[in-house]
């Protein structure tokens, strides 16, 4: 394998191809640095990163907003669906912003929608989703959102109807 040889940009189907989303279709962006060990032998950073960005971006978020704590509290979110389309490659040393944004409200979860954009750039090297369902702690029963985490979410609740 030649470690020099270019990486070039996925040629994605022409059904997402149309809807590759841009730093405007987000409403809460989080920045982190990718690390030496995300690279995979292909070069670039492996794709269970891109989930784990976007868990931390929203978690971060619902954390610094005092809505979350996920040590203690009695309410917790549960991952049920997540997913993701690659566009162009990330790799170590570059800088990632995740952008995001809510697209679905329910009684017991979110849908969040989400971007990846590498360095400075404006449109999504990959995004995704993933939905969130509500539990109590013990019980894992879905619960109503609570009210202060509903007026949170709100907050960053997508313009747009086409955000799926």
């Amino acid at each position: 394998m030649n470690s020099n040889a270019p990486v070039h940009p996925v040629k994605p189907v022409t059904s997402v191809t149309n809807s590759i989303k841009t730093r405007r279709d987000f409403k809460r962006f989080y920045t982190l640095t990718t690390r030496w060990m995300d690279n995979d032998v292909y070069g670039h950073v492996n794709n269970v990163t891109y989930y784990s960005w976007f868990d931390t971006a929203v978690n971060q978020y619902l954390i610094s907003e005092q809505v979350l704590d996920a040590e203690h509290g009695q309410v917790i979110g549960l991952v049920i669906e997540t997913q993701c389309n690659y566009f162009a490659p990330i790799a170590f040393p570059d800088e990632v912003t995740v952008g995001f944004a809510v697209s679905r409200l329910g009684n017991t979860s979110v849908r969040y929608e989400l971007g990846i954009f590498r360095n400075d750039e404006q449109v999504a090297s990959a995004q995704g989703h993933f939905i969130h369902v509500y539990v109590d702690r013990n019980s894992r029963r879905p619960v109503p959102l609570p009210g202060e985490l509903r007026s949170v979410l709100t907050f960053i609740l997508s313009d747009s109807d086409d955000a799926n």
